[in-house]
């Protein structure tokens, strides 16, 4: 490769490192990034709690449940039937200067391959949506109080303890409350959904919020309020399906979790003390 080909080279890839940060250290200070695992996301008036970050290499995203841009009734849970606003649609993200878009979800994405398995319909509940590069600056991948993500994990054995950051404005600003812990209590549709129950039970508005094992490793996105087999409990769907399946049906075939850049820190009380 000839001088000029290799400068060349050498500004696109420097360009590229500005659009989209690749390492820790370009991504905003945890005490001070507004937008973050855990903010809240609007589509269309729909109120969620978006789950974790995620990059390619043309964008930085982050992560909400496909069923907060549905368009039925809350009873329409089945991704394979149920309405959706189109691909295309600007989502407000809280702390964001503009709005991002949703550029991937679950729902549309079976609806076009024609899935039939009646698992992954039931429970694929996952969608990106793409920040707005005047906001990646601002934008920090650590869960508040937890800190993480360290990876893509396992749910687990029944009995695993889990970690969440739910963010409801329904709990009018009382961040004490969003930490949570609890347990899975239930693995169903072969591993994609998992039934968990914790101290403070999601509420609507935390729909999309992550779920961190107890090593820190992202396992899941909050999809459904439950009454059974427990009251109180929430379906939990698994991320590690959920993003394998947005990689092999969608132009999103090479996005990533991005980890945080605070410690994991599995200590509820630390978390709801801000400590």
């Amino acid at each position: 490769m000839n001088r000029s080909k290799l400068a060349l080279a050498a500004a696109l890839a420097c360009a590229a490192a500005l659009l989209t940060p690749s390492a820790a250290s370009a991504w905003a200070p945890a005490a001070s990034a507004s937008i973050h695992p855990g903010v809240q996301t609007y589509t269309e008036g729909g109120q969620c709690t978006s789950n974790f970050v995620f990059q390619d290499g043309s964008g930085v995203y982050l992560g909400q449940a496909a069923h907060c841009s549905g368009t039925g009734g809350q009873t329409e849970t089945d991704g394979c039937t149920s309405g959706s606003l189109p691909l295309g649609t600007e989502v407000e993200v809280k702390g964001a200067s503009k709005p991002g878009t949703l550029v991937y979800n679950s729902w549309l994405a079976m609806q076009s391959r024609g899935e039939t398995d009646p698992s992954t319909c039931a429970y694929n509940d996952f969608a990106l949506v793409r920040l707005d590069p005047a906001d990646v600056g601002d934008v920090n991948p650590s869960v508040p109080g937890f800190g993480g993500p360290t990876a893509v994990g396992s749910a687990g054995e029944l009995g695993a303890t889990v970690y969440s950051y739910g963010n409801s404005s329904l709990r009018g600003g009382v961040t004490q409350l969003s930490p949570k812990q609890g347990i899975v209590v239930q693995n169903e549709g072969g591993g994609w959904s998992h039934t968990v129950v914790t101290l403070t039970p999601g509420i609507p508005g935390d729909s999309g919020s992550g779920f961190l094992d107890d090593s820190g490793a992202a396992i899941g996105t909050l999809s459904t309020l439950q009454l059974a087999p427990l009251p109180a409990t929430n379906g939990v769907g698994d991320l590690a399906k959920e993003l394998a399946y947005a990689r092999a049906n969608s132009a999103f075939a090479g996005v990533q979790l991005v980890s945080g850049t605070e410690p994991f820190k599995p200590n509820l009380v630390g978390a709801i003390l801000g400590s």
